[in-house]
């Protein structure tokens, strides 16, 4: 019986949340009202985590490369360092940490931004000023995080890609070496198949806090709990398709 409730409660969530994420995205694009708040929410969601993906990437870099090194030095040539932390940043850690920060920034955010505009009715008011509240407040933040989230993941490949070159001399792997590895056996498919995963990851937080935020119905509780929600949500949307993508694009 619970199993009979549960699928029936997942189908109707993903009806619901699929037709939210179509309606939002298909709408006519009014440019001259869209791109002022796309920039805005690109400042937000884009450059307001840099600092933060900065940081992580430090202690991404540091981690991969000193994990990498314990498994592999003295089993496999050491030009494999370069191999193993330039893959493992590229198809897998890059995208799944830097959509984590954003989903933890910006999902949390949304949610509650658009919550609170519903419990104090000001999306009601943009219904009777004639201004469509999905096209307004969804479609500048969905598209705002599918358009940061990429930029966002190639810094972290950068700065963690370069951290671990600089700590592979104390790992015992020269840097010519490391170099060696991350540049002749690092495929452009690991490329731009992280690229995929950071769009696709992009659409499924910004969706994921604006659906929470639209079912706010009154309180403050409801907003928080809709915050929580969002983030859990995009959380596990992010797990999902990094198995799927990864199955589709890595597996052949």
């Amino acid at each position: 019986m619970f199993l009979v409730r549960w699928f029936k409660f997942s189908l109707i969530f993903t009806s619901n949340f699929t037709c939210f994420f179509i309606h939002s995205l298909s709408l006519p694009w009014d440019l001259r009202r869209t791109l002022p708040r796309l920039a805005e929410q690109i400042y937000d969601n884009g450059a307001g985590a840099v600092p933060i993906v900065f940081l992580a990437s430090v202690f991404v870099g540091l981690t991969t490369a000193v994990q990498t090194g314990y498994q592999l030095l003295g089993i496999v040539p050491n030009y494999f360092l370069g191999i193993g932390v330039g893959r493992m940043l590229l198809i897998e850690l890059g995208p799944v940490f830097a959509a984590f920060i954003v989903a933890s920034r910006s999902a949390s955010a949304m949610a509650a931004e658009i919550g609170t505009m519903r419990i104090s009715e000001q999306v009601d008011a943009l219904k009777v000023m004639g201004i469509d509240p999905y096209r307004f407040l969804c479609l500048p933040r969905i598209l705002a995080t599918t358009i940061s989230l990429p930029i966002l993941v190639v810094l972290m490949e950068v700065v963690s890609s370069l951290t671990a070159l600089l700590v592979s001399d104390r790992l015992g792997v020269s840097r010519d070496t490391f170099l060696y590895g991350l540049i002749h056996f690092v495929k452009i498919r690991d490329f731009w198949g992280g690229l995929v995963k950071a769009i696709l990851f992009g659409l499924l937080i910004g969706t994921s806090g604006c659906y929470f935020g639209f079912q706010v119905e009154a309180g403050a509780g409801d907003v928080g709990r809709a915050t929580t929600k969002a983030v859990v949500l995009a959380a596990v949307l992010i797990l999902i398709f990094d198995f799927v993508l990864a199955v589709l694009i890595f597996s052949r």
